[in-house]
């Protein structure tokens, strides 16, 4: 079994820990909404138990990413840091009646796994992590878009010479 698949239930009960770096080249999804697959995810598992005995994982990512603004099309750096908790229910029934029970919006409830591979989860977590419509503070380099936004001549400004006095 690979080191990344793991019993998410048991490891939420032990009170699971791992950690590590993955480039985002060997993130497939999270490569496909980048301009570049340069960069390197820093992630953490945490596993647990709610305070009602839930099994529960907390997913930390944080790194770069490159992404391509929406108004210069220029790629820029976007720094990923997010962090969620994760309650597992054994099946969707069971899903939804932890969900009602919490009751609470910050918390995901997902199905959990006894051969779960982390790697989705934290693929997941990044790709949430990502802005809708990504773009730069300020573009640097506004050439292109000025020359979208000149002054464009009406198609009937012609019309206007024929007019007679």
């Amino acid at each position: 079994m690979s080191a990344f698949v793991i019993d998410a239930f048991e490891f939420c009960r032990n009170s699971g820990h791992r950690e590590g770096v993955t480039p985002v080249a060997e993130m497939p999804r999270l490569a496909a909404d980048c301009a570049d697959n340069s960069g390197e995810i820093r992630w953490s598992i945490d596993g647990s138990l709610t305070k009602q005995g839930y099994p529960a994982m907390t997913l930390t990512v944080a790194g770069p990413v490159k992404l391509a603004c929406q108004r210069c099309l220029a790629p820029f750096e976007y720094e990923i840091d997010s962090s969620t908790m994760l309650v597992l229910g054994k099946d969707d029934e069971d899903a939804d009646g932890i969900e009602e029970v919490l009751d609470d919006e910050s918390i995901d409830v997902i199905v959990g796994s006894r051969e779960c591979d982390i790697r989705q989860l934290l693929e997941d977590e990044a790709l949430l992590a990502l802005p809708q419509a990504p773009k730069h503070e300020v573009c640097p380099d506004t050439q292109l878009l000025d020359a979208l936004k000149t002054e464009k001549v009406s198609p009937f400004a012609a019309l206007k010479n024929l007019k007679s006095e």
